[in-house]
């Protein structure tokens, strides 16, 4: 784990759907909030489109999937899940949506973000390039630099008591340039259990286990470790 100028620095993970953080990140989580850090999950959408059944209305389907989610933040030991309810596969890295963030990142205050990476641009897994993804990726970007920590930036904001705060690191997550591994072979359990928690985009599949295990086996390798989550890690300084 990467040491901070900060002893249990508050952290956000900012996200597009219901599942990608916990694919992502929520062995880091688990041992960061075991740690006694303050772990926030900011969800954009809430998966409103993530099914093939019929018989599950969109409107449905988000109620299940943000029970999902809380279902997945109690297993990690986050404090807190905000839903902004984008539409699912419309997100756009607009005015609004950064607005949205820099609200959000200027009550909570985080030290630590954690987002997609959006200069991910490989496009050979679609799951990882999914437009939500390269697009929140990047609002995350845009809304901590320079906007969450520039007055000048939503001054309306400063009206609602919100002053600026600037976040001292972002930690990519669904990186192909990785500079950090974290070991989370302590608590690989807890991360199956968090994706266990999201059975609407599960199923009945029972190899799921297994290929996460092998999935987190692999990153783990290079670095000696069984099993491992990987970032890109940007320092903004102090």
């Amino acid at each position: 784990m990467v040491e901070t100028s900060e002893s249990k620095p508050r952290v956000m993970v900012i996200c597009a759907h219901p599942d990608d953080l916990d694919f992502g990140c929520s062995g880091t989580m688990t041992l960061w909030a075991r740690e006694g850090r303050e772990i926030i999950y900011v969800l954009c959408t809430s998966g409103d489109k993530g099914t093939a059944d019929p018989g599950i209305t969109p409107e449905n389907l988000m109620e299940m999937r943000e029970e999902e989610q809380r279902c997945s933040a109690a297993n990690v030991g986050a404090k807190e899940v905000i839903f902004l309810r984008l539409r699912d596969g419309e997100v756009e890295n607009n005015q609004h949506l950064r607005r949205e963030l820099v609200r959000l990142i200027r009550k909570y205050r985080p030290h630590i973000v954690l987002t997609h990476d959006p200069a991910n641009r490989q496009f050979d897994n679609q799951y990882l390039c999914h437009s939500d993804h390269r697009a929140v990726g990047e609002a995350v970007f845009d809304t901590i630099y320079p906007a969450a920590g520039n007055r000048n930036f939503y001054p309306e904001l400063l009206l609602e008591g919100y002053e600026p705060h600037k976040v001292s690191e972002i930690y990519f997550f669904g990186t192909h340039r990785p500079d950090v591994w974290v070991d989370i072979s302590s608590v690989m359990e807890e991360k199956i259990a968090a994706l266990l928690c999201h059975k609407s985009q599960l199923g009945s599949d029972k190899s799921f286990v297994s290929w996460i295990r092998e999935r987190f086996s692999q990153l783990g390798k290079p670095k000696g470790m069984k099993y491992a989550e990987v970032f890109r890690r940007l320092n903004l300084g102090p």
